[in-house]
């Protein structure tokens, strides 16, 4: 297996995480938990979001929520936030929608919030910058090494149909 610049990030600080592998063909939350036996409130997606001016925000949320981004924008102090399009986070990031991972983008000078919920497991499982390959973390660990600060910023999908 080829470590990735999130593991590379991760060894250089001497922080404890497990590599968990499934098909690359997978680029949800939901997806992860299903090939992994996992519980998908503790699979964070990473999400870009674009500010009016300055540096996209990366939210890592947990599968089974969408972003609420009244909530993120009272977090960040910005008046207006949108979501970038899956062609704007890939050109932002270098990375594949499905793979974006905070950690993978340290050196990028990103800001990074976490939901809240991140501190309700003993460990979340996040993506290790490529798709295919997730990192299980403590939640302390991922906020330290990344900066995130928590705040409520996730809410249940609305139901369909």
């Amino acid at each position: 297996m080829q470590k990735t610049n999130a593991m590379r990030a991760l060894d250089a600080q001497d922080i404890t995480y497990e590599v968990l592998q499934y098909s690359d063909e997978i680029h949800s939350a939901e997806g992860v938990a299903e090939a992994l036996g996992l519980t998908l409130a503790q699979v964070f997606k990473t999400l870009v979001v674009m500010r009016e001016k300055g540096r996209p925000i990366l939210v890592a949320i947990p599968g089974g929520t969408e972003l609420d981004l009244k909530a993120l924008a009272r977090a960040s102090g910005e008046k207006k936030l949108r979501m970038a399009s899956y062609r704007e986070a890939e050109a932002l990031t270098g990375l594949q929608v499905g793979g974006i991972s905070a950690l993978a983008l340290l050196p990028k000078g990103f800001a990074v919030y976490a939901d809240e919920s991140v501190w309700l497991w003993p460990r979340i499982f996040v993506s290790a910058g490529r798709r295919g390959t997730n990192l299980a973390i403590a939640p302390a660990d991922f906020v330290a090494i990344t900066g995130a600060k928590s705040a409520p910023v996730a809410r249940l999908d609305k139901p369909g149909p």
